[in-house]
């Protein structure tokens, strides 16, 4: 079965507690492909890409983040990922 790709959307306290570097660290450890940046409104937006039990690991992380996060809330959705796309970047 090919990658699949998925883009969730963290609420909570997440900006400012090293949540888009401790994501990173785990994608890559899952073997993911994508990125995570920090929008305007307060969230942080993880878009990745790898197989869908890869996926399933790292929404559940996303819960509870590292830990000096407070997560409130993820938003997931399907999502498309240019397949040239390398590595997993902080934006």
């Amino acid at each position: 079965m090919g990658d699949v790709a998925m883009r969730f959307l963290v609420a909570g306290k997440v900006q400012g507690v090293w949540f888009r570097a401790s994501t990173r660290d785990r994608a890559q450890a899952l073997g993911l492909r994508g990125h995570a940046r920090n929008l305007d409104d307060g969230r942080v937006e993880v878009l990745a890409a790898g197989s869908q039990e890869a996926l399933q690991q790292l929404a559940r992380w996303l819960q509870r983040g590292p830990p000096n996060a407070r997560v409130e809330h993820v938003e997931a959705e399907p999502a498309e990922l240019d397949p040239a796309i390398e590595g997993f970047s902080i934006r």
